[in-house]
């Protein structure tokens, strides 16, 4: 099957949005805020099968007619906390883009790795549902995965950082390359909690090692 790849989240395909309807004033906006943060405590605390609205509710200190006003279930909330995290990791990313300078894309995928290391130690509900995965393979998108999504992402930032050919081989070793790292990540920490050193030196070692290997071609765009 060929990998279309996802530059970005649709917002305007009701399957993907969670909200039953956006907060146009600043004080349901932050009650809308307040739940969410709720819904990352209670998954880190209890996971996700023990997760209800009505904790939700609880913990951020709103009615549950509050929570129904903005989400239907509990799955809406952490599809919603899901699309808050990618937002916050791609922003991280391109952030450390603009702000350091890389000889190569291979330390850019160091900073890309560093950044959901950083985010799986001290976001509240990373560690958790990392990119909804734990939820739904779907959760972002439902016409493709969750790691599809992020790998659209996070090869426009690379495209855009280093005016690179874009391809099809690009497309297939990007999302193989997302694919393998959370994996990897994963696992580092499955070990320890604050994550096993080794395990991600080890993938960035894999990641540089994949990539240098199917990339032999990745030339720059001509002016």
């Amino acid at each position: 099957m060929e990998f279309v790849p996802s530059p970005q989240i649709d917002e305007d395909c009701s399957q993907r949005q969670p909200l039953r309807r956006r907060p146009t004033q600043r004080r349901s906006a932050r009650r809308v805020e307040r739940m969410l943060d709720a819904c990352a405590e209670l998954l880190d605390e209890i996971g996700y099968e023990a997760l209800s609205t009505t904790r939700i509710a609880d913990r951020a200190g709103v009615a549950i007619g509050s929570v129904y006003q903005f989400f239907p279930d509990k799955r809406a909330i952490t599809q919603e906390l899901t699309r808050r995290n990618v937002e916050l990791f791609v922003s991280r990313v391109g952030r450390r883009f603009l702000d350091e300078d890389y000889d190569g894309w291979w330390e850019a995928v160091d900073a890309i790795i560093d950044e959901y290391v950083a985010m799986h130690r001290s976001v509240p509900g990373f560690k958790s549902l990392h990119f909804g995965d734990v939820v739904d393979l779907n959760l972002l998108d439902s016409d493709s995965d969750n790691n599809t999504v992020i790998a659209g992402r996070l090869r426009g930032l690379l495209l855009r950082e280093f005016g690179l050919a874009d391809s099809h081989e690009l497309d297939v070793a990007v999302l193989v390359a997302v694919e393998a790292g959370d994996a990897v990540l994963k696992l580092a920490f499955r070990r320890l909690p604050e994550g096993s050193p080794e395990i991600i030196e080890a993938a960035k070692q894999l990641i540089r090692g994949f990539l240098s290997r199917q990339l032999k071609a990745w030339s720059p765009t001509p002016a």
